[in-house]
């Protein structure tokens, strides 16, 4: 497949997650709730996690910003339910890595965060993407510091 059709695959998964979002909602009292904004860009995120035994179980989101915030929290909520903390962290690791162009390990085989690579060819556009990813770190490090 050739470049370009392969950047137009892209942008269509990445707007279908802005358009469609998964996991779009709150969950009940049980969840850890981090709230995080992007001052430069005006994006906000309310992530909502369920954890049980290390294992996210559950993970939903509200809030409001530009295609790729709104896109990657979609994509990140998918790829994330059903791992384990220490796998959704590596994943953060690796999204990281994967949005400032540098080398890392495919996030997710199954999902379409790989969508979000080309972030790295606009600079500006890196805490958009990664903002849901840090609220989930920051959920994670709560939960387990609340234990």
């Amino acid at each position: 497949m050739s470049s370009r059709k392969l950047d137009q695959l892209y942008r269509q998964v990445i707007m279908d997650h802005y358009k469609n979002p998964r996991n779009n909602g709150t969950l009940d009292d049980e969840s850890v709730t981090i709230d995080l904004n992007n001052p430069t860009c005006g994006d906000e995120i309310h992530l909502h996690l369920k954890m049980e035994n290390q294992m996210i179980t559950d993970a939903k989101f509200t809030g409001s910003g530009c295609s790729i915030s709104m896109a990657s929290a979609s994509m990140m909520t998918e790829s994330i339910i059903g791992k384990s903390e220490k796998e959704a962290l590596k994943m953060s690791r690796d999204f990281s890595e994967m949005v400032q162009g540098h080398e890392h390990d495919i996030v997710d085989e199954n999902g379409d965060v790989e969508a979000l690579a080309g972030v790295a060819k606009f600079p500006a556009r890196i805490k958009c993407a990664t903002l849901s990813w840090k609220a989930m770190e920051r959920a994670i490090f709560e939960f387990e510091g609340s234990k």
